[in-house]
């Protein structure tokens, strides 16, 4: 396992919906602020997720209705819950729900595997799914899940950080507040100065006023008013020395070739894998000599 992004199973999830579900079904979307990271094997999650998702298509399939899926931070975990407007399951069925070989299908329309591989997939992931249901009203599985705090998302262990830290004084954007929050959070923990910002524009600004203040400059691509490359593209005119890295999701317009011909230092697939990026940085930082840590 490794630390995910809760929205981007999430997206990864509503992809897949909007694919799969027939038109007779009306699906509803949730995603609640400032999701966090989980634990998680994403492969292994998607499926589970799925798998609750079909369910609730095959009980809809004949009479259509609604299929919401919500996303949220309750307490110390996020809760990715799938809520069907199906005929619902009476007590006695909701309490063998996860049985292995217990299912309510027809034969040859399913092995009654999935629920329970589903529930063991969670326990492994240190998590919990339940269920409640009311006959004629519908059902709902949760799937709990503990976020991560940010130290966790980058080392578990303080041994790795001593190896991987540097000096510098580093500029940060990204428009998620969230994200530029985790790298000030991160690249402080690593020994660096960071300014995180959430808008292009005012990065651009910091850097024409005070060009020699920034060693280095982070970037993610997709951002509204100043992409990362035309970002980069505008620090490079105001101080042409200055390294850059440029982070980017699923990018049709943006790969590690055209980032390199663009003269982009380095070239990061979010999400971030911090030690990646902590290399990353010591390759392009190097500590001043005499001052190797």
């Amino acid at each position: 396992s490794q630390p995910t992004r809760a929205t981007d199973v999430a997206d990864e999830l509503l992809k897949f919906l909007r694919a799969f579900l027939p038109s007779t079904i009306e699906t509803r979307y949730h995603l609640g602020p400032d999701l966090g990271w989980i634990q998680s094997n994403p492969t292994q999650l998607h499926q589970v997720l799925m798998n609750l998702c079909t369910n609730a298509e095959y009980v809809m399939r004949e009479t259509g209705g609604i299929l919401e899926v919500s996303v949220e931070t309750v307490g110390r975990y996020v809760r990715f819950s799938i809520r069907d407007t199906g005929p619902g399951m009476s007590p006695e069925v909701v309490s063998r729900i996860f049985e292995p070989y217990f299912t309510t299908k027809a034969q040859g329309e399913g092995s009654g595997m999935g629920l329970a591989v589903a529930k063991a997939i969670v326990t492994q992931l240190g998590g919990t799914i339940d269920v409640s249901s009311t006959p004629g009203s519908g059902t709902q599985f949760n799937v709990y899940l503990p976020s991560l705090e940010a130290q966790d998302i980058i080392f578990p262990t303080e041994g790795p950080v001593q190896a991987l830290r540097g000096r510098g004084r580093i500029l940060f954007v990204d428009d998620e507040s969230m994200l530029a929050d985790l790298g000030y959070r991160m690249l402080s923990r690593l020994g660096y100065e960071v300014i995180a910002l959430t808008d292009g524009r005012e990065a651009l600004e910091r850097l024409r006023n005070n060009p020699q203040a920034y060693d280095l400059l982070i970037t993610d691509q997709t951002m509204p008013h100043v992409t990362g490359v035309e970002l980069i593209t505008a620090a490079r005119d105001i101080r042409p020395d200055l390294p850059t890295i440029l982070c980017t999701g699923y990018s049709h317009t943006v790969n590690a070739e055209t980032a390199q011909a663009l003269g982009v230092d380095a070239f990061l697939m979010k999400p971030i894998e911090f030690p990646e990026l902590a290399i990353r940085l010591q390759q392009l930082l190097p500590p001043p000599p005499g001052q190797a840590e």
